[in-house]
C-alpha cells in the first residue's frame, strides 16, 4: 500500500516479500499506491457510497508481534467512502464506511523442538486493505453469508480483487450481539476475527449466537471481546478483550499528505464501473427471458457471464431459432453440461480449453440433426479432454448420428434378431424387456440414434 513491494506474496518462503517501510525501519517513508486508492472509490462507487473529497490516513496505535512498527496506518475521521449501501435478497444492507488500511503480518503458532511457538511472516504486512463496514442491519447467519456472497461478486465484477479466500484476498469480521424481541438498544457485540469462507462465516455466527443465548439466559452478562473461529471444533475462542477507538490512541498519520478528490476525478472513474452483477443478472432475465434462478447463476462471476453471453452471439449465426429461445438453450448447457464438467475436472471457467464457438458450433450440431442430445454430451466431454472442436471430434471418432430411418430400421432389426428372448419376454407381456432392447439400440448406434425415432421403431418391429 505504501512502498514498491509485490503484493504478490502467497506461497512465496516467509518474510521474502518485505522492504524497511513494510518493517517500518527508521528512515523508511510510506508513498501512497495511486492504483489502490482508485480501487477503493471505484467500490465505493458500486456500493452507492458518497466519496469524501477530502480524506486523511491515521495512524492507529497498538502492540501486536505481527505488527513490525507499532502501529498501523488506517482511517478513522475522514474514510474514502461512507454513507453506502448494497441490496441483498430484497433487503437493503446500509453500508457505514469504507475505509483504506495497510494489512498486517500473518502469525503461524507451530510446535517446534518441544515448545510451543509463534513464527511470524510479514509478506503480508503492508498490502492494500478496504475495510467495508455495515450498519446493524444483518439479522441472521444466513443473511451474511448472502451479503458476504453479494460482496464478493461486486469485487470480482469489479476486478479490484481475486476474493480468493484461501489466499486472504477477502477475509471476514463479524460483530453479533442479542437483544430481546422488539427492543431497539443493541447488546453486547463480540467479533469475530478472520474468518475465510462463507461456510465458515455462517457457523460460527450460529455458534456465537447459541453461546451468547445460553449466557443471557443463564442471567450472565456478554462480554466486549475478540474471539477467533476454530473450524476443527466448530467454536469461538477468546482472544483479547475488545479495544475501543480512545485504546488506539488515532491520530493523523504524519508522513502522508491528505487526500483530496475532484468531483471530475470521482465521476470519471466512476463511468468506468462495469455492469455489476444484479445489473446484469435483471438484464439476462428481461432481454432473454432467462428464470431468475438461472439469470443468477450466469451472472455469479463476470468469467461466466461474459462466457455465456459470447456462445449466445456465436450461436447467433448458426441458428433460425429466435434469440431468446436459443439463449435459453445455452443456459441449460451453460448451467448444465458445462458446470457439471467443469465440477467433475475440478476446473474454473478461465480453465475451460475451448473458446465459446466450441459451444455454439456444438449446439448447431444438434438443430441440424447430425448429433443427439446424448451424443453431444459425449462430444463436450471430448473437447474437455482435447480442446478440439466439435467438427474434428466427429471426423475422428464418428460420433454423428445415425443417417436416417431406413439405417435405423436395419439395426433395431439387428438387435430384435440377436435377442430373440428378450423379444419374445415383451411379447409375453415382459414390459422391462423393452428398455433392454431399447439400451441395446443405444449401444449399437453408440448413443447416436433418436431416442424417440428408436422408441416408434422399436414398437413398430414388436407389434
Amino acid at each position: 500500500m505504501f512502498c514498491e513491494t509485490s503484493a504478490e506474496y502467497f506461497g512465496e518462503n516467509p518474510n521474502t516479500h518485505i522492504c524497511p517501510t513494510c518493517l517500518g525501519l527508521p528512515g523508511a517513508l510510506p508513498v501512497m499506491n495511486e492504483k489502490a486508492i482508485e480501487s477503493a472509490v471505484k467500490i465505493g462507487l458500486a456500493l452507492n457510497c458518497k466519496i469524501n473529497q477530502l480524506s486523511r490516513f491515521d495512524r492507529k496505535n497498538y502492540f501486536y508481534p505481527d505488527l513490525a512498527k507499532g502501529y498501523q496506518i488506517s482511517q478513522l475521521e475522514l474514510p474514502i467512502a461512507y454513507e453506502g449501501w448494497l441490496d441483498v435478497a430484497g433487503r437493503r444492507i446500509r453500508i457505514n464506511r469504507a475505509h483504506m488500511e495497510e494489512d498486517t503480518g500473518k502469525l503461524t503458532h507451530v510446535n517446534l523442538d518441544g515448545e510451543s511457538v509463534s513464527l511470524v511472516d510479514f509478506n503480508r504486512c503492508g498490502v492494500p486493505l478496504l475495510e467495508i463496514v455495515t450498519e446493524p442491519d444483518i439479522t441472521s447467519p444466513e443473511e451474511a453469508k448472502q451479503y458476504a456472497k453479494a460482496l464478493h461478486r461486486t469485487m470480482r465484477y469489479l476486478g479490484v480483487a481475486d476474493g480468493d479466500m484461501e489466499k486472504a484476498g477477502m477475509r471476514f469480521d463479524a460483530n453479533i450481539s442479542l437483544r430481546p424481541k422488539g427492543e431497539k438498544k443493541l447488546g453486547t457485540k463480540v467479533e469475530i476475527k478472520n474468518i475465510n469462507s462463507f461456510g465458515f462465516l455462517e457457523k460460527a455466527l450460529f455458534y456465537e449466537i447459541s453461546r451468547q443465548l445460553k449466557i443471557l439466559s443463564e442471567g450472565g452478562e456478554v462480554i466486549q471481546e475478540t474471539r477467533g473461529w476454530n473450524e476443527t471444533s466448530g467454536t469461538t475462542k477468546a482472544q483479547r478483550t475488545k479495544e475501543t477507538s480512545p485504546d488506539y490512541r488515532y491520530f493523523p498519520e504524519p508522513d502522508l499528505p491528505p487526500l483530496e478528490f475532484t468531483k471530475e476525478a470521482i465521476a470519471k472513474i466512476g463511468k468506468s464501473l462495469p455492469e455489476l452483477p444484479e445489473v446484469r443478472k435483471s438484464r439476462f432475465v428481461n432481454s432473454y427471458a432467462l428464470s431468475s434462478y438461472d439469470a443468477a447463476l450466469l451472472a455469479e462471476g463476470p468469467e461466466v457471464a461474459d462466457w455465456y453471453e459470447q456462445v449466445v452471439r456465436d450461436y447467433e449465426k448458426f441458428s433460425k431459432n429466435n434469440s431468446t429461445v436459443l439463449a435459453k438453450t445455452v443456459a441449460n448447457w451453460v448451467n448444465g453440461e458445462i458446470s457439471r464438467n467443469l465440477k467433475e475436472k475440478n476446473l474454473v471457467w478461465e480453465q475451460v480449453p475451448f473458446e465459446p464457438a466450441g459451444l455454439a458450433q456444438l449446439l448447431s450440431l444438434i438443430d441440424s440433426g447430425v448429433l443427439t442430445q446424448a451424443a453431444a454430451k459425449q462430444v463436450l466431454s471430448r473437447m474437455f479432454e482435447s480442446g478440439k472442436l466439435p467438427n474434428k471430434i466427429l471426423e475422428e471418432e464418428n460420433l454423428a448420428s445415425v443417417g436416417g430411418r431406413a439405417e435405423l430400421e436395419k439395426i433395431v432389426q439387428a438387435v430384435l434378431t440377436t435377442n430373440e428372448k428378450a423379444v419374445n419376454d415383451y411379447r409375453s407381456g415382459k414390459q422391462a424387456s423393452f428398455g433392454f432392447l431399447l439400451g441395446q439400440v443405444m449401444r449399437e448406434t453408440r448413443g447416436t440414434a433418436d431416442p424417440a425415432l428408436t422408441n416408434q421403431i422399436l414398437k413398430e418391429k414388436l407389434l
